[in-house]
């Protein structure tokens, strides 16, 4: 099903209004005489899609605005035409039409639009970009050139989803996959020099994975394993947001919902659970409800 709704010519009161409802909160102000603003939306499945005119205004999040809203998505932006300057942190990207930029929704935010601009937001959870880079660090308002090729092929693919509307669950799930697979080179690259607390990281989510089935993972294991303290190993995840049982236990009911919507026989659901190191099934179905915001049957007839 796709929803699609248009707000055009609108007041600045009834454009913030419309902006969040459908990106979450925000404030703005006109920056001069003549701002315009118009918004639609674009829903189908887990796509959730924006496409925001602006002129002479200025959308910002503060600490307040973060927590009043959900943080667990990257706002996507492609400018498709004029410009804006989007901030985050001590970044500012200052977007042309066909450039990209994340902004992450957990974090502060300012966006200016002098004149016309037209964006394209793509509300892209923040799991997709997880499974793709692994907790590498993703300062927010990075450009990603038009000139780049995953800049064009993410754009395209995105801009193509919202003329079908036939689009089924596990196609609108592909999409943001991806679109953050496509954005994944971009996104990874860095300065020379990775430090010895990354590499440590690196190596710990490395060994996470490996043994991510075994029963007996525990952080003192993996902190054993990779030759620091348990204390260090939580602090090294600390730095990410992260708490490492917490990371471990997340890590497993994503790779049980992959097993979930991929299987092609009705495996029992307490035996996918121990496959991925749940020896209790009563506690495996609550952890992964509080994660997916149902049970795994409700989740698995979702793609039978």
């Amino acid at each position: 099903m796709v929803v699609a709704t248009r707000l055009a010519d609108a007041s600045f009161e009834q454009w913030l209004g419309q902006i969040n409802s459908a990106c979450g909160r925000f404030c703005a102000k006109t920056l001069a005489p003549g701002f315009a603003g118009a918004i639609q939306e674009f829903h189908t499945h887990a796509l959730r899609l924006s496409v925001v005119d602006a002129a002479q205004t200025r959308l910002y999040r503060t600490r307040r605005e973060v927590e009043q809203s959900d943080g667990c998505h990257f706002f996507t932006v492609f400018q498709l035409r004029g410009q804006s300057v989007m901030e985050q942190g001590d970044r500012q990207a200052v977007l042309s039409a066909g450039d990209i930029t994340l902004i992450d929704a957990a974090q502060p935010s300012s966006f200016t639009y002098q004149q016309g601009s037209r964006q394209l937001s793509l509300l892209l959870p923040r799991s997709y970009l997880e499974q793709q880079l692994r907790f590498t660090d993703l300062p927010g308002a990075r450009r990603i050139a038009a000139d780049n090729a995953v800049a064009k092929l993410s754009q395209q693919l995105v801009l193509g989803s919202m003329q079908n509307t036939q689009m089924s669950r596990l196609e609108s799930e592909a999409v943001l996959n991806a679109v953050a697979t496509l954005l994944q080179p971009a996104l990874m690259e860095q300065d020379e020099g990775q430090d010895s607390h990354e590499r440590i990281f690196t190596r710990s989510l490395a060994f996470i994975d490996q043994h991510i089935q075994s029963e007996q993972l525990r952080p003192e294991w993996v902190a054993s394993e990779i030759g620091v303290s348990v204390r260090s190993l939580y602090r090294l995840f600390a730095r990410k947001g992260l708490v490492v049982a917490q990371y471990i236990k997340n890590r497993r009911l994503d790779l049980c919902a992959q097993v979930l919507r991929q299987a092609k026989e009705r495996q029992k659901l307490a035996n996918i659970g121990y496959d991925w190191g749940f020896t209790d099934h009563s506690h495996f179905s609550t952890a992964f409800k509080a994660r997916f915001g149902v049970s795994p049957s409700a989740y698995r007839k979702q793609y039978l």
